[in-house]
């Protein structure tokens, strides 16, 4: 009995060195299973906070690009627009010179009543071109007596006449235009110091 009483206690201590062992490895499996899960998640966590940094960054640039788009959109709309407002000005400027020349043949004195009925009908295309020019939407730049502004008005000469109040228009030597809101030819005026 007593051998066999040592036998157990031998079998007994041979038991708890085993548990002890397979405690000692499992907290120590444990533990290396820990610090790998502790790196993979750190890993993890430094891969999510890069791809989120992209997906801003990425973000940001579509907003910028669809911002350009806008305004690349708006400005084209804008340059049709007026192409479209303006597209008469290359005509109306060539035929500006020869409303001129109408008004400076008109204001000759004809004495002939075989030429005044000729100057009758020139007189009439005249209006007639005046009336297509207006359509068109040229209109007269208004000088005469006007205060001088340059964006609608060109000096060209000036004079000093103490009866006319200071930077006011004395003559519109040549008529100036507006095609709608642009100025296509300022008037040339004399100005009064």
């Amino acid at each position: 009995m007593e051998d066999q009483h040592k036998e157990e206690m031998v079998d007994e201590e041979v038991e708890n060195e085993e548990t002890e062992n397979v405690e000692e490895v499992t907290v120590e499996d444990v533990s290396v299973e820990e610090k790998e899960d502790s790196q993979q998640l750190d890993s993890l966590q430094s891969e999510l906070e890069k791809v989120k940094k992209e997906k801003d960054e990425l973000y940001q640039k579509m907003l910028r690009a669809q911002a350009d788009f806008d305004n690349y959109k708006r400005r084209s709309k804008k340059e049709r627009e007026n192409d479209l407002k303006y597209k008469s000005q290359d005509v109306v400027t060539e035929i500006l010179p020869v409303l001129d020349n109408f008004e400076r043949a008109l204001k000759t004195a004809v004495e002939d009543e075989g030429v005044k009925s000729f100057v009758d009908g020139v007189n009439m295309v005249y209006n007639q071109l005046v009336t297509a020019l207006e359509k068109a939407g040229v209109e007269e730049i208004e000088a005469d007596g006007k205060p001088f502004d340059p964006q609608f008005h060109q000096a060209v000469m000036q004079e000093s006449d103490e009866e006319k109040e200071s930077n006011t228009v004395t003559e519109v030597l040549q008529k100036g235009y507006l095609l709608k809101d642009r100025v296509i030819r300022p008037a040339m005026v004399k100005v009064n110091q």
